[in-house]
């Protein structure tokens, strides 16, 4: 699969986007290579920076620095993920655990915004998972229960409620949990470029073809250049297969999202003037939706298996229309030529929602594979996945190490197979909430 990009994300209009750094040439060393310049990516290089001021450091993208998955996600910040509800003592562990990770993630985010005094339009407004079908009442009760076990603050919402707060009668049933984010992803991608140390270098446009070891040299191989270097870090998410790396614990899903121009004063007062919202859905192949800070609507509501990273402008026009309807369904006010932005990205999924970190070799790093929670966890994960190349060993390691590992998956193409049913049959339960 390509690394390539669309140029219609909705979050990158009005955000100084566009290639910075020059494409790779010629013969180079180095003591750190990192591959990959997203959120984990740029977070792990802000951090060998500091502990290694020294060191020669090389990052490298295969397109334009923070332009890829970390700019093309729906902006959550979450605190917890939702499960079937009450569980055994040892799930509702490590579903504890699990939660914590994601508190770090969010503080990792927030640490970074308050040293460099960043503009991602940061809003704690919290998250609803939310239902149009009211029989899922019940597998959200049973959620606060396991809530109500870690202590995690919630509400149970009808749909009077969901009217009041969202300007929209479509959902019926909700969960609102209060410890989640919202924000411009671009925005914060944006700023974490800029905020490299001096003694990172940074290349675009320069995609790896191949890598290998020998002995205790890695060696990687781009079309106009190569780097021979001590340490390498694996940064890519959903491209990780595609270089050879975990090959048989993750995979790449294609999803797509829209966004429609800012709503007019009319629009907005027409819908209740409600503060901005994030909705997530209760089915796992139901749509997100977000109101943003600036009165626009995001919708996604399309996973799939596919060979490329982007699609064709047919495609995208198919997709656009789906989003529109999604739309209209819950604002039937809106007209249906308000969405301005369609585009596509890639997510990375292992078969257990497990995320990869991991050290081969002594000098071989990965991290990534986070399973829809990129922006906290790469965050995070780019930070100690650093730390754990310098030899340093901290609390927040201990706690990812200490969290389930990916399950192995079978080759292609039963691997693919298998995937294209599942999404097709949680495509068919979510109908009602697409």
């Amino acid at each position: 699969m390509e690394p390539i990009n669309d140029v219609n994300c909705g979050w990158l209009h009005g955000v100084n986007y566009g290639s910075q750094f020059e494409q790779i040439k010629g013969l180079h060393t180095a003591d750190f290579v990192i591959i990959g310049a997203g959120i984990t990516g740029l977070s792990a290089a802000r951090q060998l920076g500091k502990l290694k001021p020294d060191n020669k450091i090389i990052l490298v993208d295969a397109q334009i620095c923070g332009e890829g998955a970390s700019s093309r996600n729906s902006g959550y910040l979450v605190e917890s993920t939702l499960n079937d509800g009450f569980v055994s003592n040892k799930k509702l562990e490590g579903y504890r655990e699990k939660t914590e990770l994601y508190r770090y993630g969010i503080r990792s985010v927030k640490s970074f915004i308050k040293e460099h005094q960043v503009d991602c339009d940061w809003n704690e407004c919290g998250k609803y998972y939310a239902s149009s079908n009211i029989t899922d009442k019940k597998r959200l009760q049973e959620f606060s229960k396991t809530l109500k076990s870690i202590n995690i603050n919630h509400e149970i919402l009808n749909e009077l409620d969901l009217k009041n707060r969202l300007g929209t009668s479509f959902y019926k049933t909700s969960i609102f949990t209060n410890g989640d984010v919202m924000l411009n992803p671009a925005k914060l991608t944006k700023s974490m470029v800029k905020a490299l140390p001096s003694n990172i270098q940074v290349y675009e446009n320069s995609k790896l073809v191949k890598w290998n070891r020998d002995n205790k040299i890695i060696n990687c191989f781009f079309e106009n250049a190569s780097i021979k270097t001590s340490n390498i870090i694996f940064c890519t998410n959903g491209f990780l297969k595609s270089l050879n790396v975990s090959t048989n614990y993750s995979f790449p899903l294609l999803l797509t999202a829209s966004m429609t121009r800012p709503l007019t004063d009319d629009e907005f007062n027409y819908i209740g003037r409600p503060k901005e919202w994030g909705v997530l859905s209760v089915r796992p192949m139901g749509a997100t939706v977000r109101l943003t800070t600036d009165r626009r609507i995001l919708i996604r509501n399309t996973a799939e298996v596919s060979s490329s990273s982007t699609l064709t402008s047919e495609k995208i026009q198919e997709r656009k229309l789906l989003h529109q309807n999604g739309i209209i369904k819950r604002f039937p006010s809106l007209p249906r030529n308000i969405v301005d932005s369609t585009w596509s990205g890639i997510a990375c999924r292992s078969g257990n929602a497990a995320q990869i970190f991991q050290k081969r070799n002594n000098n071989i790093f990965i991290a990534g594979c986070y399973n829809g929670s990129g922006l906290g966890l790469g965050t995070l994960f780019g930070e100690q996945i650093a730390n754990k190349a310098c030899g340093y060993e901290t609390e927040e390691i201990k706690l990812i190490e200490k969290n389930k590992k990916p399950n192995w998956l079978p080759p292609e193409p039963f691997l693919s197979l298998g995937i294209r049913l599942r999404l097709m049959r949680d495509r068919l339960k979510a109908k009602s909430d697409t």
